[in-house]
């Protein structure tokens, strides 16, 4: 099995956000912050940095193949654990720490941005402050019913969600007129069905 680019992608990005913290972060900070940047990077350039599977948990919405990475998950392919490993280091069940160098070759340059724009406009909450901001965005709320009501522990969310505005008062995570937004989202929907086409 190789190593998938959500797991490579996944781990720089956990290791980026370590680092601007110091070289060590609690892990749900982080994958909060791996969401603020996602949802930039997909408004702005039409993808998301982490290209990881997006799921509603109770503590907000979570990138599956980071939340492996950042657990040393016993659930982690062969190689992406071997490869998580030379980068990062899981300290506590709640906390990772940077131990090598940023792959500055594996994020690019919009990536990085996403993830300075993370940090810069979130970066000074904690993880259960960023938690309970995410649920008022709406890619998480439209399965708030099905988490909270009906018991389910995990629901797959939908990117295109990520386009729509939050509630009022809370970061929109680079700001849309309607055009663009129409804009972005038929960008990403076409990037989707070339990859689905040739996967």
């Amino acid at each position: 099995m190789s190593l998938s680019l959500a797991h490579r992608k996944a781990t720089q990005a956990l290791n980026f956000l370590a680092r601007q913290s110091g070289g060590r972060i609690n892990k749900l900070k982080a994958l909060k912050l791996i969401f603020f940047a996602d949802r930039y990077h997909l408004r702005k350039f039409g993808r998301p940095v982490s290209e990881c599977a997006y799921y509603a948990m109770t503590h907000g919405p979570v990138a599956s193949e980071a939340k492996q990475v950042a657990e040393d998950d016993h659930l982690l392919p062969a190689p992406a654990r071997s490869y998580a490993r030379k980068f990062l280091n899981k300290k506590s069940n709640y906390e990772y720490a940077s131990i090598a160098d940023v792959d500055k070759s594996v994020l690019s340059e919009s990536d990085l941005d996403a993830l300075t724009f993370a940090w810069e406009s979130f970066g000074h909450h904690s993880g259960f402050q960023l938690r309970d901001i995410t649920h008022h965005y709406p890619e998480w709320k439209r399965h708030e019913c099905a988490i909270k009501d009906h018991g389910h522990k995990r629901v797959k969310m939908d990117y295109t969600d990520f386009f729509a505005e939050p509630d009022a008062g809370y970061n929109p995570c680079h700001a849309l007129t309607t055009k663009e937004r129409e804009v972005a989202r038929e960008l990403f929907l076409q990037r989707q069905a070339f990859d689905q086409r040739w996967s």
